[in-house]
């Protein structure tokens, strides 16, 4: 049995840096996630004037709830995509001038329904390039608050971002709802609000409008629980080499919806136990296929995308149109990558089915398209298909920049179980 030490969760980090930041007082987050995505968020916190003090196992920030210290500020977001959608939000409710630009990955996804919003609210936001896209500057003057339409059918961010903004407005905000994906990164930020001292009220017959009251929030010492995203990989190979792997800190009562990766890979036919603390997965010797519904999941597609070629029987992943704009259109990468397996593969606009494959090719180059979760995913699918390389294996440092060396630990490349622990 391994037990594996997963680091913080990458969308836990993000959303206590911005809770943070907004409180009234010192707040302490506990293992927090250092990657180059929460880097950039806290260096984006730095340039816009807060006070971020970071040591190995906790980082402290002083809260604004007044916005940023700084009047003017150049922040620079890398490529990721909480720090490129909550910043903004965030300094529009200082009083200052605020400009933002990200890498050119992240400046090719979308923004607009956010800003969009924000605009409705009276922010006084251009986009300087392409509309709807980074760079963008705001004038920003405080945020009065009230009613706003928003659709978050392409990123549930975009709600994150306007929740997060709520109890910073003069008013509060109610938010209309139109289109939502990826329900669950919802459900986390509710729960860290309410955490901060914030209370969100969900009405209509489909929770479809959410009531944010003002007041602010109150600082606090927050523990980051480990990135169920992340763990989908170790779980993945457990499955796929009849090994076990037990992932600490991750149980009953785990905010991230991701961990329900886990219950199709029960589906398939491994061993799942989730106790209040842990889940562990145990392969069986069997995966069979099957067909599932990953809206809600949507960032383990690719894990299981790389998975099902070793299934009993074809595997097909429906509602996914949003991991289109994700990082790359990863589900045109996973088939992409699946091809070069010699795996027989269709696509649709918002599905991907993947057929058993057979006497893999040894050797084959997977192209990254510089996507961290497209690395780590075919990192399992290599347990099986010894020999497999990338163009770009750096890029998981985006949320795990010890994956390969973790990875590694646990699983050898001629597929054998894991040993020992990180």
């Amino acid at each position: 049995m391994a037990v594996v030490e997963i680091p913080g969760s990458k969308s836990i980090t993000a959303r206590a840096l911005f809770l943070a930041a907004a409180a009234d007082g010192v707040t302490t987050l506990v293992r927090p996630l250092r990657s180059d995505d929460t880097e950039g968020f806290a260096e984006g916190l730095v340039g816009l004037g807060y006070r971020v003090g970071r040591t190995p196992g906790a980082w402290q920030i002083d809260g604004r709830p007044q916005g940023p210290a700084a009047t003017e500020a150049d922040v620079y977001c890398r490529d990721g995509a909480t720090t490129a959608r909550f910043l903004p939000t965030l300094a529009a409710a200082g009083h200052g001038t605020y400009r933002f630009d990200a890498s050119p990955q992240m400046r090719r996804r979308p923004l607009a329904p956010l800003t969009r919003a924000l605009r409705d609210l009276g922010v006084d936001l251009r986009h300087e390039e392409a509309e709807g896209h980074h760079p963008l500057t705001i004038a920003a003057a405080g945020v009065e608050g009230g009613d706003v339409t928003l659709d978050a059918g392409q990123s549930s961010q975009y709600l994150t971002a306007l929740l997060l903004l709520g109890p910073l407005t003069r008013k509060g905000l109610r938010i209309h709802v139109t289109d939502l994906v990826s329900a669950p990164y919802v459900e986390i930020t509710l729960a860290m609000m309410r955490a901060f001292g914030v209370e969100v009220r969900k009405e209509g017959t489909e929770s479809n409008v959410f009531t944010v009251p003002p007041g602010g929030y109150r600082a606090t010492t927050y523990a980051v629980e480990p990135d169920a995203s992340t763990a989908s990989y170790f779980f993945a190979a457990a499955a796929l080499t009849g090994g076990e792997v037990t992932v600490p800190g991750l149980g009953t009562g785990a905010l991230q919806g991701d961990l329900g990766f886990v219950d199709v890979l029960r589906r398939m036919g491994a061993r799942v136990e989730t106790a209040a603390d842990r889940t562990t997965v145990t392969g069986t010797g069997e995966l069979r296929g099957l067909t599932v519904n990953m809206r809600d999941i949507s960032d383990t597609m690719p894990t299981l995308a790389a998975l099902a070629p070793f299934a009993s029987g074809p595997v097909r992943i429906e509602d996914v149109a949003n991991t289109r704009v994700k990082e790359c259109d990863r589900l045109e990468a996973c088939a992409e990558n699946l091809r070069r397996l010699g795996v027989r593969v269709e696509t649709g606009p918002d599905w991907i089915e993947i057929h058993p494959g057979t006497d893999l090719p040894q050797g084959t180059d997977i192209k990254s398209y510089g996507d961290h979760r497209i690395v780590m995913s075919f990192a399992v699918a290599g347990l099986r298909t010894p020999g497999i390389t990338f163009d770009d294996p750096g890029c998981v440092r985006k949320t795990f920049p010890g994956f390969h060396e973790a990875f590694g630990a646990h699983f050898s490349p001629s597929g054998g179980p894991p040993s020992g622990g990180v």
